[in-house]
């Protein structure tokens, strides 16, 4: 079967950190408005999608070009799970008699995240014949020389000998930046994982993958932008 491919952009009304972060104006557009942009000009996809609980962000993501599935109220509150949301959008798509075979998940909060890095994605993902792929970034601090508290007990997260190994000794570690992940959507229902073994990474530097999440990161992209 042909793949066909829908951008799922998940964006609810509220926020503690940053109210309204996700129509907020960033240099004249509000927020959402780059990755629905982005998706756009990928070109990749059959569909771009923002599963919404908010009427200004519905109009929003209307006007620059994304179709909206209303999301229930019980799936957009901070306990919300977003496997949840993901799986109620998919369905709904189901339920139109869409029919697609991949999705991407893009957050809104990603900004710099461009249609480039989404083709490039892509490519990767077809190309290594894997299921599912999520975008990361290399961390500062390796987390093998990191301890843990559990049931009291101070332990090592990984082995105690890696606590006084050189880090040029130690694997790489990469955190997902929450900016791109790609999943088969039949998985995907079946067990409501994004991180479907085999699973590769698109590797993303930290100024692409910056997640706004506060004031201070809103304005660290803003001058970015500005250059």
């Amino acid at each position: 079967m042909k793949r066909r491919i829908i951008a799922i952009i998940t964006a609810r009304g509220g926020s503690k950190g940053l109210p309204r972060k996700n129509i907020l104006d960033l240099n004249g557009k509000p927020l959402i408005a780059y990755t629905i942009n982005a998706a756009i000009k990928s070109n990749i996809f059959s569909k771009v999608v923002v599963s919404t609980d908010d009427n200004e962000i519905k109009n929003i993501s209307l006007i620059y070009g994304a179709e909206v599935i209303d999301r229930p109220s019980f799936l957009a509150t901070d306990t919300a799970s977003s496997l949840d949301v993901l799986e109620h959008t998919l369905l709904k798509l189901q339920n139109n008699k869409d029919k697609y075979t991949h999705f991407i998940l893009l957050q809104p909060t990603s900004p710099l995240r461009n249609a480039r890095h989404i083709i490039k994605a892509y490519n990767k993902y077809c190309e290594e014949n894997v299921n599912s792929l999520v975008s990361v970034s290399e961390v500062e601090h390796p987390p093998q020389k990191m301890l843990i508290e559990e049931n009291g007990e101070i332990k090592p997260l990984t082995k105690w000998e890696d606590l006084i190994k050189p880090r040029q000794q130690l694997a790489k570690a990469y955190q997902p930046n929450g900016a791109i992940y790609i999943c088969h959507i039949e998985m995907f229902l079946n067990s409501k994982n994004i991180f479907e073994k085999p699973l590769s990474i698109f590797k993303m530097n930290c100024e692409s993958s910056i997640d706004i999440d506060s004031k201070k990161d809103l304005n660290k992209v803003k001058g970015i932008i500005n250059g």
